[in-house]
């Protein structure tokens, strides 16, 4: 009897599929191909950005920013006398994008190139053939375009300031909480000495406030209009160019940059860097709080809720998932700033690759930082603290966590290098052969000739080296209340 050969026949929706030209996707059933980057997912996009950062850079809504930059110049020029104040009121009425059909200018920009001449094109023909001809009157694109991307930056570290807040907030009342919550201290991921978390969360506020200092500096440089003409002469803007500029700037609430930076790119570099290292900073603090929720330490419990799955296979568990997808976040913050800083390198007065890097680069470091703060504001919000687990953790390891203390005692008879000396030997070889510290420190005669036998006991407690622990908490919590008004 011959061997029957069973022949293999793939699933329809994964067979082998012939190539397809450019702009011309294989159908699928009641299925448009609108949402193909994970952003614009309806599924899964939730995890990668807010609905706030959506906003800002809707692409609607980025082009009715455009039209808003062009009748705030139109405005402008009719304050300084540049053009006819009829004819700015009445750009500025034409100026909306709903009076104008998308897919003709979507089209424009296909069929020309350009990205932003359909767009006028649109808002002259909104206008009378008087007032049409002062649209986009001495300006060029990346005028426009920039002084729009400043406003989008604004908005986002509008955003950011009242979220930090709220995410140190938050932790100030844990610190504050657990200012004399026993724990152990780890270096490179190995118990080392006694510490509190309350000293631990204050760590991460300090950090964070630097970093709200540093966003807040970043303002004057970054938020700045952009005004300077084809290649940033302002020759078109006549006599009145630098009194135009200085208006343009105060009616958009933006600062007044020395020179064009069509070119110079380090304002924008800046930005995407300052999210970037914040978003890395929150990450720091989430994969801590990863990895003290392990079960084997179990210092703290992330929060939980009766809808959360933990996984497909195994039923109990309970995944850390907001603390790591915080660290997806800073890891995606960090790729954009290597684009930030390839914008950077342009050629003479104008090279469009910066603006079209700073695009992607701007939006995505925005959705990702805000995005960290979101998740880790939440899981924050929902931590449950195990001090007693922290303080047992603390107690059990106290041979080895209070050497140091034993170190400086015995110092001021030996001397700290010898002193040093005598417990590294004896820490040492307690490890190698697998016996305990305690008694071999208690029992050592060269221990015993430098300490009192009533310190002994004192020594091996973990809560009596907790140094100026409770006071650096209080002390960055003063800060950081002071900073918040």
């Amino acid at each position: 009897m011959e061997p029957q050969v069973l022949e293999a026949m793939p699933h329809p929706a994964f067979a082998a599929r012939r190539s397809h030209p450019l702009g011309e996707p294989m159908a699928a059933e009641s299925c448009k191909h609108e949402h193909s980057h994970i952003l614009d997912s309806k599924v899964h996009g939730g995890g990668y950005a807010c609905a706030v950062t959506r906003a800002i850079f809707c692409s609607r809504c980025r082009l009715q920013r455009w039209l808003d930059v062009e009748a705030v110049l139109a405005m402008a020029q009719a304050e300084v006398g540049m053009i006819p104040l009829p004819a700015a009121l009445e750009i500025q009425r034409a100026a909306k994008l709903s009076t104008m059909n998308l897919e003709h200018v979507a089209a424009g920009v296909a069929k020309t190139g350009h990205s932003l001449m359909p767009l006028l094109r649109a808002l002259q023909d909104n206008c009378s053939p008087s007032a049409r001809e002062y649209v986009h009157y001495g300006a060029t694109t990346q005028d426009i375009q920039d002084t729009a991307q400043s406003l989008e930056m604004r908005d986002v570290l509008d955003t950011i300031d009242v979220a930090l807040d709220a995410l140190i907030e938050k932790l100030a009342a844990l610190a504050g909480t657990h200012r004399s919550s026993l724990m152990v201290a780890r270096t490179h991921s190995i118990p080392a000495l006694p510490t509190t978390f309350g000293l631990k969360v204050a760590g991460w506020i300090d950090e964070l406030l630097r970093h709200r200092d540093r966003l807040a500096q970043a303002r004057q440089w970054v938020l700045v209009v952009q005004l300077f003409g084809g290649v940033g002469t302002m020759a078109a803007f006549g006599p009145d160019a630098m009194a135009l500029l200085s208006v343009f700037a105060r009616r958009l609430c933006l600062g007044v940059p020395h020179a064009g930076w069509h070119v110079a790119r380090d304002r924008v570099a800046e930005f995407v860097s300052a999210l970037a290292m914040m978003t890395a900073s929150l990450a720091r603090v989430a994969d801590e709080i990863r990895t003290l929720n392990r079960w084997e330490i179990a210092e703290v419990e992330v929060g939980w809720s009766d809808q959360q799955i933990g996984s497909s296979t195994m039923p109990h568990k309970r995944n850390p998932e907001g603390c790591e997808q915080v660290v997806v976040m800073a890891r995606l913050a960090k790729a954009q700033v290597a684009l930030a800083l390839d914008a950077m390198i342009l050629e003479h007065e104008r090279d469009y690759r910066g603006t079209r890097l700073e695009w992607c680069a701007v939006a995505d470091v925005s959705h990702y930082a805000l995005m960290a703060l979101s998740l880790l504001t939440d899981t924050v919000g929902t931590l449950t603290v195990n001090d007693k687990t922290m303080e047992r953790t603390a107690n059990d390891y106290c041979d080895a966590i209070c050497m140091e203390a034993f170190v400086f005692e015995m110092a001021k008879k030996l001397g700290k290098s010898s002193a040093y000396e005598i417990i590294f030997e004896l820490t040492q070889a307690c490890q190698r052969d697998r016996v305990s510290i305690r008694s071999a420190v208690e029992s050592d005669p060269r221990v015993l000739a430098a300490v009192d036998e009533d310190q002994l006991a004192r020594l091996f407690e973990p809560k009596a080296h907790l140094g100026m622990a409770e006071t650096i908490v209080d002390s960055v919590l003063v800060e950081a209340g002071a900073r918040r008004y």
